[in-house]
């Protein structure tokens, strides 16, 4: 199985993480949700696969480009 970093988009702070791991994600499932400026932003599974690993916590600060979460693809 190959592994896949799913970055930030933005720079913000992690208020919900939808999933867990182990989770069986579809390309575009809303994994976490972060809240940048007052807007939730959500980050989605670049493609299908299984959760691995979370990077980050709810209540974490991340930055743009930031890997906050692995998916086995």
């Amino acid at each position: 199985m190959a592994k896949e970093e799913i970055e930030s988009e933005v720079t913000g702070t992690v208020w919900k993480i939808e999933t867990k791991v182990g989770d069986v994600v579809a390309e575009g499932d809303v994994l976490m949700i972060l809240e940048s400026m007052k807007m939730e932003i959500p980050v989605l599974a670049t493609e299908a696969g299984t959760i691995a690993e979370f990077l980050v916590e709810e209540e974490d600060p991340v930055a743009e480009g930031q890997a906050v979460a692995v998916l086995d693809t």
